[in-house]
């Protein structure tokens, strides 16, 4: 299971988004960027739809996701 605390690049705050984990500083759930790519979309396509994220946010996300998944699988 992801541990979202351990990225920099998001928070959850009660009450924002329904205590979704959103980056940080937005409204943007971290969940948007997933489904986005898993529909087909690029980082560029989620960056140009998404602007209140920037391209460090969503690689910071990504990071986090790829180390979780090199943890899990060791």
């Amino acid at each position: 299971m992801m541990d979202w605390n351990q990225c920099s690049a998001v928070e959850r705050v009660p009450g924002k988004v329904s205590g979704a984990w959103v980056f940080k500083g937005t409204r943007v759930p971290v969940r948007a960027l997933f489904e986005n790519l898993e529909g087909g979309a690029t980082v560029e396509q989620f960056l140009e739809w998404f602007p209140g994220v920037s391209r460090e946010q969503a690689l910071a996300v990504l990071k986090c996701a790829e180390s979780s998944l090199a943890e899990s699988a060791a």
